[in-house]
């Protein structure tokens, strides 16, 4: 079964040239949760995809993949 993708935070880490581990540190949180978070395995909460799109200087939408039909 395909894995849906609900978040963009590995890409715009990559287009930022930042790495995991400074978004773990940033935040607070163990690698494993940013890792998690990159794979789609988990999703952020709210009120944290907003500290992550503060970390990386983007508006949140930045971090969403829209799930709108076209």
């Amino acid at each position: 079964m395909k894995r849906e993708n609900f978040n963009r935070i590995k890409a715009v880490l990559a287009e930022e040239g930042k790495k995991n581990i400074d978004l773990a540190k940033n935040l607070g949180v163990k690698d494993t949760t940013v890792s998690r978070w990159v794979t789609n395995d988990s999703q952020p909460s709210i009120e944290r995809l907003f500290e992550i799109a503060d970390f990386l200087e983007v508006d949140v939408r930045t971090l969403l993949v829209s799930t709108l039909k076209t």
